[in-house]
């Protein structure tokens, strides 16, 4: 392992690259882990693209829901991306050191992503309370216009705010080590790095983490609660039941994404623990993009339907 390290003024070590320490810990298993992450990362990848391929192709799922669905399945490839070849290639070749700038690069852009997948997720509750609340307006609320804007605006709305967090934590000094405990650049493991008082950055963290977790989620809560009174009210319970199947795919993601970043970046520094950093990030960042696919076309008859539509087709083809 590489350890790159500059003297800086006082005889304080500057640290110039970082050592990704991962699952360094299980020595006996990085062949084995290279296997099953090799394996995840490509079920993401065939899953996700599945979804992207019915919904431009089927014209049963030319509605807004699947529009969003869409770009869903592009943000969990492009947020996995970020993370997994990365530590696929330091399971390989045993070498696990990143540059400043790599580490910076990857941590700035998987807090863009993750900002993109808490907004996105919040506009699409909104188009479940919109299907839910105001069947009759519904087509003219959430037209072709609005379906973009929302779409663009959940992709470029965290992307300021996350450079100009990254480039205030990467402006930290790093002294002494540079070994980071995880398999990523994440915020906690990187800010544990620094010398000095860090609680203005800590601060600027939980605040970002308020602004980009917890007001997408507060949304994503009011949209339900009108959806579940207006489900509620509905005359029959098959109609309710139908109702309810709409949402619950997404009220799952939702439940599954939020709870684990939550946790990871809103709970006390002094409950903070490498191990746990490491299982909840690989639940946020690898296990939920890989169940997503399955849970919304398992739970889904369109897109089962458009599923089958496809494989029909190749099949006659031959």
């Amino acid at each position: 392992m590489k350890h790159e390290v500059k003297k800086a003024e006082g005889n304080v070590s500057a640290v110039m690259q970082f050592v990704l320490l991962g699952f360094s810990d299980l020595s006996n298993l990085q062949g084995f882990l290279f296997g099953v992450f090799s394996i995840i990362y490509i079920i993401i990848i065939i899953g996700n693209s599945l979804i992207i391929i019915l919904t431009r192709l089927d014209p049963a799922l030319q509605k807004p829901m699947y529009f969003f669905l869409a770009n869903f399945a592009l943000l969990e490839i492009s947020y996995v991306t970020v993370t997994l070849p990365r530590m696929l290639v330091n399971l390989w070749t045993q070498d696990r050191s990143i540059s400043m700038l790599e580490c910076a690069t990857q941590m700035c852009f998987f807090l863009m992503l993750g900002a993109t997948e808490c907004f996105l997720l919040a506009v699409m509750a909104y188009d479940r309370y919109a299907a839910v609340c105001n069947p009759l307006h519904y087509p003219l609320v959430m037209n072709q216009k609005m379906c973009v804007q929302l779409a663009v605006g959940s992709w470029i709305i965290g992307i300021p705010v996350q450079i100009g967090q990254t480039a205030q934590i990467f402006c930290l000094h790093f002294c002494n080590s540079n070994q980071v405990n995880h398999f990523f650049c994440d915020i906690p493991p990187i800010i544990k790095l620094a010398c000095g008082d860090t609680f203005v950055h800590e601060m600027s963290v939980y605040v970002v983490a308020m602004l980009f977790v917890a007001v997408p989620f507060m949304l994503i809560l009011a949209s339900y609660s009108k959806i579940f009174s207006t489900i509620l009210k509905l005359p029959t319970a098959s109609g309710q039941a139908k109702a309810f199947s709409t949402c619950s795919s997404h009220l799952l993601v939702v439940v599954l994404f939020f709870g684990s970043a939550t946790i990871t970046y809103l709970r006390p520094k002094s409950n903070h623990s490498a191990g746990m950093d490491k299982l909840l990030s690989l639940f946020y960042t690898i296990v939920t993009p890989m169940f997503n696919p399955m849970i919304y076309s398992l739970r889904n008859k369109d897109v089962i339907a458009a599923l089958r539509k496809l494989l029909f087709k190749k099949q006659h083809t031959r």
